[in-house]
């Protein structure tokens, strides 16, 4: 949720914000009307309240004749009183309502526009050329599957579509990928978590995500809880409605889970192999950290993406995605996309997003300063997920079929260099 205050002082910048994002702009003065309607009826409410208290003051001092006339003047107003209340808490409904609509406000220098106006930042790395090396790339789910990796067949016949078994050494390549996330993390000083995949409809809500994207979200009905789509939802509803100390320096967790999405309206996209799929698991990087040092924590998220990928060997870029693409909460996000040998293009891998207030100012979460208390900031990124397992069988492999195992991988897969196919 954005700044009420801030939004009064500076509409125009919420202006922007929304039309940068493709979004209405019109929002803003409906805030704004209904923020001044909400106020004009709370002073209203209060001037007849100070009048009922008045009136009640003058019953018992009144003498025995006048009484029952001053009672039915106060009866009246209390009846005004409760209407007026009544109106006043209808509008403030209707302000809040409105308010936790907006998305958060693109920061400066954000690119306009949507999916396919991202800036590229840079690119690291250069892609194999198999042509040069005389054998043409197989795809991930190939390789997979002749490594006895990946089983998407028997996934579809359990599950349904876009589901899969990874099975023997795709199970430890990817316990090996997100143990090296973990160990990442640790080492730049995350707390390591292992999160709930469950979470209740406030702090669902909390997170922005119940917003535009909400069907891609799964709900259980019965029990009125929601299946997250990444640790963020339950690392975000951690320290909800608490005051915490950041006086130390941010608050890091690194959050360990199963995800779960629905991909609706991804019909037809990606529906080979595990580019796109409805459950998989992740290393999520989350901190708390004062709202003038959100910046600062956001670059250092990046720095981190940027440290795994280059530790994995993949070639990739870092694109700065255009506001209509950055989703409720961000006011900023920079994409990791790994180039994909088969496809001739990049994929995303990791994302790491600057939240300011937003998400705090709706789940309550404050710290303690010099004039008070005051919303902190909340910063996300990502360290690994099963997806990278689709970039680095696709970049590190052989001609006939096996996989060369990245050096940073390789104590957590038992000292293995090379992945052999079974046939």
């Amino acid at each position: 949720m954005i700044d009420l205050k801030a939004l009064r002082d500076n509409p125009d910048r919420a202006r922007r914000s929304q039309l940068a994002r493709g979004a209405d702009p019109e929002l803003v003065d409906e805030v704004l009307a209904a923020d001044e309607r909400r106020r004009s009826l709370l002073t209203m409410f209060e001037s007849l309240r100070a009048e009922q208290k008045a009136a009640s003051r003058a019953v018992g001092k009144a003498s025995a004749e006048d009484r029952p006339a001053l009672l039915a003047e106060a009866k009246r107003f209390t009846e005004r009183v409760k209407a007026a209340e009544s109106e006043a808490d209808a509008a403030g409904e209707e302000a809040g309502a409105l308010l936790r609509s907006v998305p958060n406000l693109v920061l400066d220098g954000v690119p306009a526009g949507g999916e396919d106006d991202f800036v590229v930042l840079r690119h690291v790395g250069s892609p194999r050329d198999f042509e040069a090396e005389g054998f043409p790339a197989r795809d991930h789910l190939d390789l997979g599957e002749r490594l006895g990796a990946i089983d998407t067949e028997r996934g579809a016949k359990v599950s349904g579509s876009r589901f899969y078994f990874l099975t023997g050494i795709g199970a430890r390549l990817e316990l090996a990928l997100l143990n090296l996330a973990m160990d990442t993390a640790l080492e730049h000083g995350f707390t390591p978590m292992i999160t709930p995949t469950l979470v209740r409809p406030d702090i669902m809500a909390g997170t922005g995500f119940l917003g535009e994207h909400s069907e891609e979200i799964y709900r259980l009905e019965a029990d009125d809880l929601y299946l997250v789509g990444t640790s963020e939802v339950a690392l975000a509803g951690y320290h909800s409605g608490e005051i915490i100390d950041l006086s130390a320096g941010p608050r890091r967790y690194a959050g360990w889970s199963a995800c779960y999405r629905r991909e609706a309206g991804s019909h037809g996209k990606d529906t080979r192999g595990i580019i796109r799929v409805h459950q998989f698991h992740k290393v999520e990087m989350f901190s708390y950290v004062r709202a003038q040092e959100a910046a600062a924590e956001h670059a250092a998220f990046l720095s981190y993406e940027e440290e795994m990928l280059t530790a994995m060997g993949l070639p990739y870029r870092v694109i700065d995605t255009a506001a209509g693409d950055l989703g409720t909460s961000a006011a900023r996000k920079y994409d990791c996309e790994a180039w994909l040998p088969t496809q001739s293009r990049y994929l995303e891998l990791t994302s790491t997003s600057n939240c300011t207030t937003f998400q705090a100012r709706r789940l309550g979460v404050r710290e303690r300063g010099e004039d008070g208390t005051a919303p902190v900031a909340t910063v996300n990124g990502t360290l690994a997920t099963t997806r990278w397992i689709v970039a680095l069988l696709e970049n590190h492999q052989n001609a006939d079929g096996s996989v060369a195992v990245p050096d940073a991988l390789r104590p957590y897969l038992g000292g293995r260099e090379i992945l052999e196919p079974l046939t």
